[in-house]
């Protein structure tokens, strides 16, 4: 799959004060991203705060997103959860017309052994009219999807054609690029290790930090799948701190204030979630002020 190598990037989902979808905000944040470099974009992934958003909401972000992007880069929809049946039905009932691939994240809450999560893909694999990126964060989802499962998942369904690695292990990625199916994609998902993947064979990212500083980080990747070492990694250490700073009180409240200091748009997240406190605030202004001078 072409339209994945590259830099994707997980949207968030911009709310204005009263907590509503603010669909202006997020109109200006995907063309900024297409005006900037990106390859491709991920909608309702985990930093869209999907889990705090309404089944209208969340056809109100896709058809936003659909609406600004005009037809201009390939689109992946976040299609998971840790109920299989329900996955299952929503690959089933959805109009997935306006969109490459699914992105969907290995079970979390319920800790399946390594087989129930070959299982849980198998029935996605049956049910999903388009391809499918599996999505393996063990930091959010408490159970580790094993490089053995994803080149047995690979080997097994076509329609499986990449993995979004967020283990943020390079040796656990290594393994994955040394053993997977030819033409299957390993895309970092962890923004710091990107270019040590990219450089071992993998076939890009699915950013965060990409959103905010779009142009300098798919620059970095595109110079990483093209051998250029050096040029990628001063890209790398010039974003460096900004990948610590916008994790640092979690995500998207991170890369929210990047945002909102460059005017896209309001620094507000949902509970569970809090913004993050004005220390952090005022080094990610002037980090951002830095790169942007």
């Amino acid at each position: 799959m072409q339209s994945l190598i590259g830099t994707g990037v997980a949207l968030v989902t911009p709310f204005k004060k009263d907590f509503s979808v603010d669909t202006e905000a997020l109109t200006r944040i995907v063309n900024f991203q297409i005006d900037n470099g990106i390859d491709y974009l991920v909608v309702l992934g985990t930093t869209a705060e999907s889990a705090t958003l309404t089944s209208a909401e969340k056809e109100l972000v896709i058809q936003t997103v659909i609406e600004a992007n005009k037809n201009r880069l390939p689109l992946v929809l976040g299609v998971g959860g840790n109920n299989t049946l329900q996955v299952v039905e929503e690959l089933k009932t959805r109009n997935l017309n306006d969109f490459v691939a699914v992105l969907s994240v290995s079970p979390y809450y319920n800790k399946p052994s390594q087989e129930g999560i070959y299982q849980h893909f198998k029935a996605i694999s049956e049910a999903s009219p388009l391809p499918i990126i599996l999505y393996n964060v063990p930091g959010r989802t408490s159970s580790n999807m094993l490089p053995s499962t994803v080149i047995r998942l690979a080997n097994d369904f076509k329609n499986i054609v990449a993995i979004k690695e967020a283990a943020g292990d390079i040796v656990q990625a290594m393994k994955l690029i040394q053993h997977k199916p030819k033409d299957f994609l390993v895309i970092s998902g962890d923004d710091m290790v990107t270019l040590p993947m990219v450089l071992a064979g993998g076939a890009g990212v699915i950013s965060v930090i990409g959103e905010g500083f779009p142009k300098q980080f798919s620059d970095m990747v595109r110079l990483g799948l093209n051998r250029k070492v050096d040029e990628a990694y001063t890209l790398h250490y010039q974003l460096a701190d900004a990948i610590d700073m916008i994790f640092e009180q979690g995500n998207p409240a991170g890369i929210k204030e990047v945002f909102k200091s460059i005017g896209l748009c309001e620094n507000v997240v949902r509970l569970p979630l809090v913004n993050v406190n004005e220390d952090l605030a005022n080094r990610i202004y002037q980090f951002v002020k830095k790169v942007n001078n």
